[in-house]
């Protein structure tokens, strides 16, 4: 398959490499599991095993209201709270939406990547600006 000269392996080799950092709490099963997710959907994933996640939300302004149990940063230096399926990070970073820094899965609702229990609910994936400007990016 070539698209304008340019093959479809040339084209997958310009695009950036899905990578992820991850700080998380050691004893955490579900983040593990999104790890796991994440690996299972492309992702290189480096895992940190931190005593407090609190610090890396703040640096990475993560609004208080958005909270979960781990925070990341992917490709693009996008900043990834909870549990986001892999799936809608790569619409982010395919997009690129202008003043959005993150996104994040308030909260652990059941059936999101990593916890996936046999009961799913209903979530929003939240896009969030340095200001802290929230706004719906994915229903689930």
């Amino acid at each position: 398959l070539a698209l304008g000269g340019i093959s479809a392996t040339r084209l997958l080799a310009l695009a950036p490499p899905k990578e992820a950092t991850v700080y998380k709490s050691a004893t955490c099963g579900c983040c593990k599991k999104w790890v796991e997710h994440m690996e299972k959907s492309g992702y290189t994933v480096t895992a940190h095993d931190v005593p407090d996640v609190g610090p890396y939300k703040k640096r990475y302004a993560v609004p208080d209201s958005l909270g979960s149990c781990h925070t990341a940063i992917v490709t693009g230096g996008y900043v990834v709270e909870g549990h986001v399926p892999a799936d809608v990070i790569d619409k982010l970073v395919t997009n690129a939406p202008k003043d959005v820094i993150g996104l994040a899965v308030p909260g652990m609702p059941q059936g999101s990547p990593g916890m996936e229990t046999g009961t799913t609910e209903k979530y929003d994936v939240v896009a969030f600006t340095k200001a802290g400007k929230t706004t719906v990016f994915a229903r689930r």
